[in-house]
């Protein structure tokens, strides 16, 4: 299954590494937090750790660590804007629950 990216997050991810100059791709993760247990940690990969799992998909190559694949199996990745708001929303077939704020989920 693996980590799927609609079009507009792969132009989205394609265009901020454009503007920084450098970049292999984008590590998508999770960490232990906030009220529901779980929340998304993004970040652009210069350097790729040797147990990543790496999807690419539109162009773009999307890092996962061993630890964080489980939990985001089946994920697709989206980016929208709405009103003056734009950011990344996530499509996580593994979700259980999130918090009332939609920072966290729970698994």
């Amino acid at each position: 299954m693996g980590i799927m990216l609609t079009q507009q997050a792969a132009d989205h991810i394609n265009r901020y590494i454009e503007k920084r100059g450098k970049g292999l791709g984008l590590r998508l993760g999770v960490r232990t937090t906030g009220c529901s247990g779980m929340a998304y940690k993004l970040e652009y990969v210069d350097e790729p750790n040797a147990d990543d799992q790496v999807f690419e998909q539109r162009g773009v190559r999307v890092y996962v660590d061993p630890k964080s694949l489980p939990f985001l199996e089946g994920t697709q990745l989206d980016y929208a804007r709405e009103g003056l708001n734009e950011g990344f929303k996530f499509s996580n077939p593994n979700e259980k629950a999130t918090c009332g704020c939609g920072e966290s989920f729970t698994v």
